[in-house]
């Protein structure tokens, strides 16, 4: 999956597995479109990913996370949790701000 922290008065963490980096979704009027500016920078393991999310939460930031094993990282780093999930099209995302 890949990792890319916006920098801001706030960070912005964008997560995305890597199949669908580039990729865009659609299902009736909403749509998901996983731009590869907007998450593709470090590719990380899920292990990697899941460290990130956890220190990423401490630091006040916001988080914008798609794909299965992107999700997954996040249930594990313990910063969403199910009935945080949506789904476009069968792509499971959420949209944080702690």
């Amino acid at each position: 999956m890949y990792i890319k922290i916006h920098k801001s008065y706030r960070n912005v963490v964008a997560v995305c597995d890597s199949e669908i980096v580039g990729k865009t979704f659609e299902e009736g009027k909403r749509i998901l479109d996983c731009r590869e500016s907007f998450y593709k920078d470090k590719k990380v393991s899920h292990e990697e990913a899941v460290k990130i999310l956890q220190k990423e939460s401490e630091e006040d930031a916001t988080f914008n996370i798609v794909g299965q094993k992107s999700i997954q990282a996040a249930l594990e780093a313990g910063i969403i949790e199910k009935e945080d999930i949506s789904t476009i099209n069968n792509i499971p995302f959420t949209l944080i701000l702690l």
